[in-house]
C-alpha cells in the first residue's frame, strides 16, 4: 500500500550546487540545442524541490515519485517551447503543480496537513489555552484529534486554495513566485491565502469551542 504522511519541507542535497557554474537558462539553451546531459543537471538541481511540492499536495510518496518523473518528462518534451519569459524553476513548478492538481481531481486523494507547518496566526490563543487546560496524559490524544480536524478542514478547501497554502506555508515561496506558478496576480494569491487561513481558523475554533 502506498505510504502517506504529513507535509514535508524541501530537502537540500548536494545536487543543489551542481549547476552553480551554469545558469538555468544556459542549460536550457544547451538542451534545446540537443545536449541531453545538460537536462540531467536541471533534473538533479530541482528534483528534490519539485518532489517536495508534489508530495505536499498528494501526501503519497509513490504518487509523488510518479508525478515528479512525469513533470520532468513533460518539461523535457516541451523544452523547445520555453522562451525564458519566466524562470525555469517557475515553469517547471507550474507543470508539477498542474499535474498534481489534475491527479487529485481524478483520484480525490486525501491530503494531510501538519499543525507544525501552519502559520502562527492559525495556531490561535484558543488552541494554546485548550492545550494548557489538558493534563499531561490527555495532550497527545488531543493533539492527534486536533490534527485530524485540521486535515478535515483542509479537505474542504478548493484545490486552488490548498495549492497556495502548500506553496506559501510549506515551500516558503513568495507571493510573486506563487502568482507566476499559478498564473494569477499577487493580489489573487494573497486573497486565496487569507480566505484559506480564515476557513482553517474557523474550523479549529468551532472544534475548540464545542
Amino acid at each position: 500500500m502506498a505510504e502517506t504522511g504529513a507535509l514535508t519541507r524541501p530537502v537540500t542535497t548536494a545536487g543543489d550546487s551542481v549547476v552553480s557554474e551554469d545558469t538555468d537558462m544556459s542549460l536550457v539553451r544547451q538542451v534545446q540545442a540537443g545536449d541531453v546531459a545538460a537536462y540531467d543537471k536541471l533534473v538533479l538541481k530541482y528534483r528534490e524541490r519539485l518532489y517536495s511540492v508534489v508530495y505536499n499536495l498528494t501526501s503519497n510518496r509513490e504518487d509523488a515519485n510518479d508525478l515528479t518523473q512525469e513533470a520532468f518528462i513533460k518539461a523535457f518534451r516541451s523544452i523547445n517551447k520555453f522562451k525564458g519569459k519566466s524562470s525555469f524553476f517557475t515553469w517547471l513548478y507550474r507543470i508539477g503543480v498542474n499535474g498534481a492538481i489534475s491527479h487529485l481531481k481524478r483520484n480525490r486523494v486525501r491530503r494531510f496537513f501538519s499543525l507544525e507547518n501552519l502559520d502562527e496566526e492559525v495556531s490561535s490563543r484558543d488552541i494554546v489555552e485548550a492545550l494548557a487546560a489538558k493534563s499531561r496524559t490527555e495532550k497527545p490524544a488531543f493533539m492527534r484529534e486536533l490534527q485530524e480536524k485540521l486535515n478535515e478542514a483542509l479537505q474542504k478547501l478548493s484545490h486552488k486554495h490548498r495549492t497556495v497554502v502548500v506553496l506559501f506555508e510549506i515551500e516558503g515561496l513568495s507571493h510573486q513566485e506563487i502568482a507566476e506558478i499559478t498564473k494569477t496576480s499577487v493580489g489573487t494569491v494573497r486573497s486565496r491565502l487569507h480566505y484559506a487561513k480564515q476557513q482553517l481558523q474557523a474550523s479549529l475554533r468551532d472544534y475548540l469551542e464545542r
